[in-house]
């Protein structure tokens, strides 16, 4: 295999808190490891769309501490087809560049594992998610900062949830992973969390109710999962109609929670995954997600970071049950 000089980068899907400090630690140690670096504008777009530029350190500069991403982020539907892989591949060779580094969730690194088979180009995924659920990683940048937003959002619900002696049900993202709802419920103190692993035969609005605010509560605060079918919106009418001696209100945190300046831990763990990307090209990888796991890097091949499935630790809803009392 050809050696590589020049590195593209690219940030695709939902953006999340600490992408910048990733974009600056693959920018800085490929320059101090004698690489070319290219900074790819909207994601998969603008691999096809040719928004393609020369990155030196100064273009990382300041940026550490500022959430979303400068290289801006989309979702590509050109990308999905192979005439919209052949044009990036094509910008790709136009501007010399040999290998791609991709931050983004499970639908940016399975795009990137589609393209390496397809050009044979090495790509290496950065876990950019707030939702946590890649495999092989124990954290993904923008987790950590997303977590501390929605507790200090339900810090502030809870006031008024005292005052007004009502449920709050607050709904999180997430997706189909529960680790936003169930840790921070356990870090806000709140009553319970609403999560899709824990969707056994038990119904989890009856268990809540049953075991806690029939017994001791005026006022509780749940947090939920969000999902189409049945986020909090679904869980507030059905209070409505079988225990309408509650008051019951919603508050979905929306987009609020991707937004904000990296915590401390997402800027570090930004910063090691960014500088294990480069590593990784050194050291001849390809096609593997930089993940960390017992705060050691690791590398982790994407079939396994996009298909398996990351189990959440069952012994939180253990905990946040007695907690909860």
């Amino acid at each position: 295999m050809a050696r590589v000089k020049a590195i593209g980068i690219l940030t695709s899907g939902g953006d999340s808190p600490g992408m910048n400090a990733a974009i600056r630690a693959i920018t800085r140690s490929a320059i101090c490891q004698g690489f070319k670096v290219f900074g790819i504008y909207r994601g998969y777009d603008g691999l096809i769309n040719d928004e393609i530029k020369p990155f030196t350190s100064e273009n990382v500069s300041n940026i550490i501490q500022r959430g979303g991403t400068i290289l801006k982020s989309a979702r590509s539907k050109a990308f999905t087809t192979p005439e919209g892989r052949k044009k990036a591949y094509e910008n790709m060779q136009a501007h010399g560049i040999d290998a791609l580094i991709v931050i983004g969730g499970n639908g940016s690194l399975t795009g990137a594992r589609i393209f390496a088979e397809e050009f044979d180009v090495p790509c290496i995924g950065l876990p950019g998610t707030i939702d946590n659920d890649l495999y092989g990683t124990d954290l993904t940048i923008g987790y950590d900062t997303t977590l501390n937003t929605i507790v200090q959002c339900v810090d502030k619900i809870r006031d008024t949830a005292n005052s007004h002696e009502r449920i709050f049900l607050v709904e999180v993202m997430g997706r189909d992973a529960g680790f936003l709802a169930q840790n921070s419920a356990l870090a806000s103190g709140a009553e319970a969390a609403i999560i899709p692993e824990d969707s056994t035969d038990a119904d989890q609005l009856e268990h809540f109710i049953g075991r806690g605010i029939r017994k001791s509560k005026n006022s509780s605060i749940v947090i939920v999962s969000e999902s189409p079918k049945c986020g909090a919106l679904y869980y507030a009418e059905r209070v409505r109609k079988e225990y309408p001696q509650y008051d019951v209100r919603v508050s979905i945190l929306g987009h609020l929670q991707r937004g904000g300046s990296p915590s401390a831990r997402d800027r570090i763990l930004a910063s090691r995954l960014g500088a294990g990307a480069i590593d990784a090209i050194l050291d001849g990888q390809r096609n593997v997600m930089i993940g960390i796991r017992n705060d050691i890097v690791v590398y982790v091949p994407f079939s396994d970071a996009i298909k398996k499935e990351k189990p959440i630790d069952k012994s939180l809803i253990k905990v946040l049950d007695e907690l909860s009392i």
